[in-house]
């Protein structure tokens, strides 16, 4: 049974070291967890990425090597030849604060 306690956040450090300090640190750690799927759950059910998700990835449908790269399917050798064909894909960006602004906002 001790080893379950394991499982989470319990680890000997500092004083933590009897079962019922262990207990809490799982319990606690359950709680987290259940806080953060919550905490997800909304943020898919308000679809709040979608739209940029779908803006962000557009142009993979528009082109042969990008739906297979959406399929999963795409080789490196196929990559290779459509960028020494294409060219370098033009830069753009990712816009990484904006999406980790939104997410943040549903930590809160």
């Amino acid at each position: 049974m001790l080893s379950l306690f394991y499982s989470f956040d319990c680890k000997v450090r500092r004083e933590s070291t009897n079962l019922q300090d262990m207990f809490i640190a799982h319990i606690g750690a359950m709680d987290c967890f259940a806080l953060a799927l919550r905490k997800m759950a909304r943020l898919v059910e308000e679809k709040k990425f979608d739209n940029l998700v779908e803006q962000r990835y557009a142009s993979y449908g528009q082109t042969d090597i990008g739906k297979k790269i959406e399929a999963g399917t795409a080789t490196f050798d196929e990559l290779h030849a459509f960028v020494a064909k294409n060219g370098e894909p033009k830069k753009t960006s990712g816009e990484q604060e904006k999406y980790e602004s939104i997410f943040n906002r549903y930590l809160e």
